[in-house]
C-alpha cells in the first residue's frame, strides 16, 4: 500500500490537533510539516522538547505520521552573517526532529540570490557557491548524526542542486558524510512544459542516479509554473511506476494544492498507485 502525504502547510495554520484532523480527513496518512502550519516559526529556535512531542503525539492520534520538518533556509545565501544564524536555527531544530518523530529534515540548497531562496542566479554554477553548500552541509551533519535523521536534498531548478546529476554530485563530495543524506525526489521540478514530452527518459534517468537514496517523491503537476496533480502534463501513471521500483517504500507527498481539493488529490494518487501495482 503506497503511504500517500500532504504538505501540512496546506490547510489552514492552526493547533496541531486541528491541522492534523483536516489532513486525516482528506484521506492522508502523513504529512512534510512547516512549523508554520502550526503557528511557529519554521526555523523556530526556541521550541523545546515537550512542545515538539505535542505535536508529534497530536499528529499520530489523528493517524498522520511527521515523515519530515522544515529546516529551510538559503544554503549559499550571499550574506554570510544571515547564513550562520540561519544555520544555527536549523541545527535547534534538527535537534528537536525526534521529538517529533521525523526521519529527515528538509533543506534548501539555495541560491545566490539575495531575495528569494527559490530563484536561480547565475552566480549558483561556481566554485565558490558549490564550496559554500559543503561547508553548511558540514556543519549541519554532526547535529543530524547526534539526533539520528537525514537531511533531505531536493534539487530544484532555481537552486545549487538543480538536477539528478548535482544531486549525485554533491553525495559522491560528501562521501561517508552523505549517509546523513535523504534524496527528496519531486519529478516535476526536473520538467518543463517543453521537456515533458521527453519525461519517461528524463525522470527514468533521474530514479536511476538516485532511486537507492530516496526518502520521498513529492507530487506536483508541470505547467508554466507548478500545480495540483491531475492538472498538468505530468505522466501519474509513470511517476507511480517508477515508484513502485525504488528499493525501498516510501511516501509519495503531495504539494502545490489548495485544501479544498486535497481530497481529490489524494484520490488520484491512490488511483494511479493502485494502477502501478496492478
Amino acid at each position: 500500500m503506497t503511504e500517500l502525504g500532504v504538505f501540512a502547510r496546506v490547510f489552514p495554520a492552526g493547533t496541531p490537533d486541528e491541522v492534523a484532523s483536516a489532513i486525516a480527513r482528506a484521506g492522508f496518512t502523513a504529512t512534510q510539516l512547516n512549523l508554520s502550519a502550526v503557528g511557529r516559526p519554521t526555523l523556530d529556535s526556541s521550541l523545546t522538547g515537550e512542545e515538539a512531542r505535542d505535536i508529534g503525539r497530536a499528529f499520530a492520534d489523528k493517524g498522520v505520521r511527521i515523515w519530515g520538518v522544515s529546516g529551510t533556509f538559503n544554503m549559499i545565501d550571499p550574506d554570510a552573517s544571515r547564513r550562520r544564524q540561519a544555520i544555527a536555527d536549523a541545527i535547534a531544530v534538527i535537534r528537536r526532529a525526534p521529538d517529533l518523530s521525523a526521519k529527515v529534515v528538509t533543506l534548501c540548497t539555495g541560491t545566490r540570490d539575495h531575495g528569494n531562496m527559490w530563484r536561480a542566479h547565475p552566480d549558483n554554477s561556481t566554485a565558490q557557491a558549490w564550496q559554500d553548500l559543503l561547508d553548511t552541509f558540514e556543519q549541519l551533519i554532526p547535529a543530524a548524526e547526534r539526533a539520528g535523521i537525514r537531511l533531505g536534498v531536493e534539487p530544484e531548478p532555481g537552486n545549487v542542486v538543480r538536477d539528478a546529476a548535482a544531486a549525485e554530485r554533491l553525495l559522491s563530495d560528501l562521501g561517508h558524510r552523505a549517509e546523513s543524506i535523504a534524496i527528496v525526489l519531486d519529478p516535476a521540478n526536473l520538467l518543463t512544459p517543453e521537456t515533458a514530452a521527453r519525461q519517461e527518459e528524463i525522470l527514468r534517468d533521474a530514479f536511476g542516479r538516485l532511486g537507492s537514496r530516496t526518502a520521498a517523491v513529492h507530487a506536483k503537476d508541470v505547467v508554466a509554473s507548478y500545480a495540483a496533480p491531475g492538472h498538468g502534463a505530468m505522466d501519474y501513471h509513470l511517476v507511480m511506476r517508477l515508484h513502485q521500483e525504488l528499493p525501498e517504500p516510501v511516501p509519495v507527498i503531495a504539494q502545490d494544492l489548495t485544501a479544498d481539493d486535497a481530497a481529490r488529490v489524494h484520490d488520484f494518487l491512490a488511483e494511479h498507485a493502485l494502477k502501478a501495482r496492478s
